[in-house]
């Protein structure tokens, strides 16, 4: 099985504490761990923990980064060949804290966006047309603007499936896509405060693919243009950390995507990955495998 990312790649410090603080609080950290993360990053991993040969690309990896991307997937099956290793740049990095299912990222997103949209040099490649064409099927970021497009645009061309994540309704990115994969942050940061069964009817009438409209640990909507909506209730498990949820919920989209596996068979599956992944700390350096996600869709 041979799939395609395309997206954000960014080295992750996350802290596991047991509350957050109030002001001019102390916290005691309870766990902490450094890894490659942001969406592709951690989609890149649990696909190749559940077997698949993985393909990257997007984010330039900066020198603060560039060792750690190296090392960290040297163990994988997940091809950096398509990357760019920039010593110019510094690297992408986030930091996270995490209590209990809550997490609180802090992050420089906005200028690495921001300088290249005020004349700065961009820091992500433009989608290659040899990588489209390798795989078969892809995962798309909506994160990149016009390049995630032209990524989308790439895979029609070719004829290759895509799962993309937290677009707008109205996108070329979510029109085409074989699956659509939509947070709830997603919705408020796009559509303010609006409600998932307001917004789910938008999505799913302007997409020949699946939309899925995520809720946490809370039942879902999922379905398509001219059928009844779907819904599902998460796998219950003990969180030891939502972060990398939705990532893995993406991964398991994918997967289903290039197994041809039916609606219903991939929101099971993508849930059951986003399980075993919340019931452990941290899931990127423990990603769920496939014995594991099958031990609870067969449950």
């Amino acid at each position: 099985m041979k799939i395609y990312l395309y997206g954000m790649i960014c080295a992750s410090n996350s802290f596991k504490i047991n509350d957050f603080p109030r002001p001019d609080e102390y916290t005691e950290i309870e766990q902490s761990a450094r890894f490659i993360g942001g969406e592709t990053g951690t989609c890149a991993t649990v696909l190749s923990s559940l077997g698949a040969d993985v393909r990257i690309d997007g984010t330039h990896i900066g020198r603060s980064m560039a060792e750690l991307t190296r090392e960290f997937y040297g163990n994988k099956s997940v091809d950096l060949g398509s990357l760019t290793f920039d010593g110019s740049f510094e690297g992408l990095e986030d930091y996270i804290l995490i209590s209990g299912d809550t997490r609180t990222p802090f992050g420089r997103f906005g200028h690495f966006f921001g300088d290249c949209y005020n004349g700065g040099k961009k820091h992500w490649n433009e989608p290659k047309e040899s990588d489209v064409l390798w795989c078969e099927a892809a995962a798309i970021d909506d994160c990149f603007g016009e390049d995630s497009e032209r990524c989308a645009e790439l895979c029609v061309r070719h004829g290759k499936p895509y799962v993309t994540i937290d677009c707008k309704y109205d996108s070329y990115i979510h029109r085409h896509a074989a699956v659509t994969v939509i947070s709830g942050e997603a919705l408020k940061m796009h559509y303010g405060e609006v409600t998932r069964r307001e917004m789910f009817p938008l999505y799913a009438e302007r997409s020949d693919g699946l939309t899925v409209i995520t809720n946490g640990s809370g039942e879902f909507f999922f379905g398509r243009r001219g059928e009844p909506v779907g819904k599902f209730k998460p796998f219950r498990v003990d969180v030891a950390s939502t972060l990398g949820a939705g990532d893995t919920f993406k991964a398991g989209c994918t997967y289903a995507l290039a197994k041809g596996m039916s609606d219903e068979e991939t929101v099971r599956f993508a849930s059951a990955c986003a399980a075993v992944a919340v019931s452990r700390y941290p899931s990127q350096l423990d990603p769920p495998r496939l014995g594991e996600v099958n031990k609870l869709t067969d449950a």
